[in-house]
């Protein structure tokens, strides 16, 4: 399950985007924020790549959610996640 509660908004959204509750949890687990606004934008970065591919037991691991590793989700500084989407194009950071 989930840990951060949901807004409508993220709800709405994941339902559309066919976004996994999985690859939500994945991202709080292992993925690395980068501030953006006033909340953390959570994206599978190298880093946070190779920590995934350690926990799931290696690269082969990896490829079964290969599809949604350029998932993203914000999450507001009161630990709510407020969207997530797809990249579109490169993160700065």
């Amino acid at each position: 399950m989930i840990a951060s509660p949901l807004s409508t908004h993220a709800q709405e959204r994941l339902q559309q985007r066919a976004i996994p509750p999985l690859v939500i949890e994945l991202l709080e687990d292992f993925g690395s924020p980068i501030r953006a606004g006033g909340a953390e934008r959570l994206i599978f970065d190298k880093a946070a790549r190779r920590r995934l591919t350690q926990h799931l037991g290696g690269p082969r691991s990896l490829r079964m959610i290969e599809p949604w590793l350029n998932v993203y989700a914000v999450v507001a500084d009161d630990g709510c996640l407020v969207t997530a989407s797809q990249q579109r194009r490169h993160h700065r950071r």
